[in-house]
């Protein structure tokens, strides 16, 4: 795909979680030992033990899968539209981009099954541009539906997407068929067709099996003009948020609400008020929240995460600022004033 640059990143002030090595130079041209170094260490947890693999299977392998699928709305030329697929995958529509982020359209994770359909097809979706990962765990990074999408965007327009990947994950979809794969860490901008993106840190770990600790993580915050949208991947609640709210100021917040009991947990992931306290360091004008519903995998009550966060959110005079989106439900943001009471132009389903 044309238009594509990249900015190598640069001294900036030291952030408490970013890793204590300086990102002087662009990452191809570290050397591998460099690599590894600047690679931050995923926090320390204990494993919950076999049982409760055991518990989490159990209670999904043999529920049957609920839901409905769209086709998602089709934005006009200058509009946002965030369409939630399920789980953590979104297809954002902006500056004339189909961009995915973490697509994940696979029934099955190994041993866990899945209890809500996907709320798009994938051959219903739109040619795609670029397929964003915020990580290598196979809850975000399914090799199947990435091999699908591919497939799909070549039949439509004759080319493949490009892929952005944290720095170490790159050599998962080397082989995949993507028209390019550029790999990132935090901090670091590219520009595709018009669009920025700078990859963002999070408090989380990137290895795909159990060695493989080497892999990169984080998330992305998109920008076209006066429109802005971050998806923080997977992270626990840090001082990150903060930061990148200073730095990047998103209008939209895409954030994590689920899989934080035990409570141990919530060093990776945060809980419903973890999530709501990140969306208020951010500064954001709009929460859509994610990452629950969709795969057991952890022990809260399956339907808990949604109405806790509504919940805080009202006792935080903020509910008119968080939108839980239906799988495959489509949000239209207004242009103009984004951070008012017009955020939104209206609801397509």
């Amino acid at each position: 795909m044309a238009g594509i640059h990249k900015t190598g990143a640069v001294a900036r002030p030291r952030s408490p979680y970013l890793p204590q090595q300086p990102l002087l130079e662009p990452a191809r041209e570290l050397s591998p030992q460099a690599e590894r170094q600047s690679q931050p260490r995923p926090p320390r947890q204990s494993s919950p033990g076999l049982r409760f693999a055991l518990d989490l299977v159990l209670h999904s392998a043999f529920h049957p899968i609920e839901g409905s699928q769209q086709k998602p709305v089709l934005a006009a030329p200058g509009e946002l539209a965030v369409t939630f697929i399920g789980h953590a995958s979104f297809l954002l529509q902006i500056g004339g981009l189909n961009i995915l982020i973490d697509p994940v359209f696979a029934e099955w994770l190994v041993l866990i099954h899945r209890l809500r359909r996907p709320g798009v097809k994938i051959r219903d979706l739109p040619a795609i541009d670029a397929v964003l990962l915020t990580h290598a765990h196979m809850d975000h990074l399914n090799l199947p539906s990435l091999r699908k999408i591919i497939r799909h965007t070549r039949r439509l327009r004759g080319e493949a997407p490009i892929a952005v990947v944290p720095d170490g994950v790159e050599d998962l979809v080397n082989t995949l068929g993507f028209e390019d794969v550029l790999r990132m860490r935090w901090w670091d901008s590219i520009t595709v067709g018009g669009v920025d993106i700078t990859m963002t840190p999070a408090q989380h770990w990137g290895a795909r099996m159990i060695r493989d600790t080497h892999r990169g993580f984080g998330g992305y915050v998109l920008r076209h003009g006066d429109q802005s949208v971050y998806h923080s991947g997977d992270s626990g609640y840090f001082p990150g948020f903060s930061e990148i709210g200073r730095r990047l100021a998103p209008a939209v917040a895409l954030l994590p609400i689920g899989a934080y009991n035990p409570d141990g947990f919530r060093r990776v992931h945060t809980s419903p008020e973890d999530a709501l306290r990140a969306f208020i360091d951010l500064g954001a004008g709009l929460m859509i929240p994610m990452h629950y519903g969709s795969f057991r995998l952890s022990m809260e009550p399956f339907d808990e995460p949604l109405p806790r966060l509504l919940e805080a959110a009202r006792r935080a005079k903020l509910g008119d600022r968080v939108i839980a989106l239906d799988e495959g439900e489509t949000k239209i943001v207004a242009r103009q004033d984004v951070f008012g009471q017009d955020i939104f132009e209206g609801t397509a389903r």
